[in-house]
């Protein structure tokens, strides 16, 4: 028991930023753009991002696209990507956890940042309709991979 109290602590300890905000009811709006803001890292690294997400059946599609752009502070360097979110299966089975909400990670980058670094995160959906309803919270991951 005490082994797996302590592998809980340790895979914790490397997690620096988790974090999710809460979608508007009616849907996520394509001009809805959610943004995070991590603060200054104590000791800076390499990290592991992902995008965490939560679905309700009300989501129409079988994936997501979306457009995740990072600024590094205070060098204020951008960096955009588009990442494709495959929310099920080539069965159409649902490939996220859970019964009637559904939970999903996805990994972004992994990001080298210094020493009192912080990290804007903006991220908005790319799908061709402008309203997407079914999601209800989406987060970022930061882990240290050292």
């Amino acid at each position: 028991m005490l082994t797996v109290a302590a592998t809980v602590m340790s895979c914790n300890r490397k997690t620096v930023y988790d974090h999710y905000q809460p979608v508007a009811q009616e849907g996520w709006n394509k001009d809805d753009t959610l943004t995070f803001t991590v603060r200054p890292l104590a000791k800076g690294g390499v990290f592991k991002e992902e995008i965490g997400l939560r679905t309700t059946g009300d989501y129409p599609f079988m994936g997501l696209c979306l457009i995740v752009e990072q600024t590094v502070l205070p060098s204020d360097v951008t960096r955009c990507d588009t990442l494709r979110c495959s929310l099920t299966g080539d069965d159409g089975n649902v490939k996220g956890r859970g019964l009637s909400c559904y939970q999903y990670r996805f990994h972004l980058t992994n990001i080298t940042l210094a020493d009192g670094d912080s990290l804007r995160v903006r991220i908005r959906h790319n799908m061709r309709r402008e309203n997407l309803p079914g999601i209800t919270d989406v987060g970022i991951r930061m882990k240290s991979e050292e």
